[in-house]
């Protein structure tokens, strides 16, 4: 029972970093239709600018957070503005190979300008506490806790600002939501900026317990897929379940099973998922 447990604290750590990637993942897919493959690059980059902020510019933890993440957001937004946008009435498959080709360049500039070796950061968060036979560390309950901030500044964001009411029609009708005055490039500019936003916060709660490295977004970005196919394309709730379930179900059959079939054992769970329930867990709708 105290490994079960302690493999299920383990779960919620992966899991809260799963969700907010997926998130944002989840958001751009749902206002623009785009399966952003650059997705886990720009949480990659989220990462190394916090990295740097830390180590070389001196700042503290969350202020490198959150800079990260506001730097973040204006590189996403650059994204849709100069990438994204110009395909917009192109077939869909010019935007993901586009994707692809974001994703291939940022791997590569990272290379370029921190190297390839892994890098750790640093967290003022490192003790580990002992509460009875289980142990945590403080950067564990750190990534829990500002995960479910997080969500739930993204869910009054989104239910209960005007801002976040229009990123919610355009997501549900695009067309719909032109012909009744809503700016429809503005709100994928800004639902970009968003989605960046969030990949970066994931990675600087994350990175200080994983190790950094340029090609960190890959598996991240497989894992994000896998979630909101999961959960119901286009879905924030499906994007925050699915998160937790893929985490447990990779945490507990590691241990339970082997650490080498924590990735089969989740994708058996989205092929299982998806024979029982082909449209995900959750409709449509942000």
């Amino acid at each position: 029972m105290t490994l079960l447990m302690q493999e299920v604290l383990g779960g919620l750590v992966l899991g809260s970093i799963y969700s907010l990637v997926a998130m944002g993942l989840t958001l751009v897919y749902g206002v623009m239709e785009i399966p952003n493959f650059a997705h886990g690059h720009l949480y990659m980059l989220g990462a190394y600018i916090t990295w740097f902020l830390l180590v070389s510019a001196h700042f503290g933890y969350w202020p490198a957070t959150l800079a990260a993440a506001v730097v973040l957001s204006g590189i996403g937004a650059l994204l849709e503005w100069v990438v994204f946008r110009p395909l917009r009435n192109a077939p869909q498959v010019h935007a993901m190979i586009a994707s692809v080709g974001v994703m291939l360049f940022l791997e590569a500039l990272a290379q370029w300008l921190w190297g390839p070796d892994f890098q750790r950061m640093p967290t003022p968060y490192g003790r580990v506490l002992n509460a009875g036979p289980f142990t945590v560390s403080e950067q564990q309950l750190v990534v829990i806790a500002a995960a479910i901030v997080c969500m739930s500044l993204l869910y009054l964001f989104l239910k209960h600002t005007p801002l976040g009411m229009a990123i919610e029609a355009v997501a549900q009708n695009r067309t719909g939501a032109r012909l009744v005055g809503i700016r429809t490039h503005r709100i994928s500019l800004i639902t970009f900026g968003l989605s960046a936003a969030l990949a970066s916060i994931a990675a600087s709660l994350i990175a200080p317990i994983h190790l950094i490295f340029p090609a960190m977004g890959t598996m991240v970005i497989m894992k994000a897929f896998a979630i909101i196919v999961i959960g119901g394309m286009g879905s924030i709730p499906g994007a925050i379940a699915g998160g937790y379930i893929l985490a447990l179900a990779e945490s507990i059959g590691g241990a339970y099973v082997s650490t080498n079939y924590q990735d089969v054992i989740a994708f058996a769970l989205l092929a299982l998922i998806l024979f029982l329930r082909p449209s995900g867990l959750f409709t449509k709708g942000v």
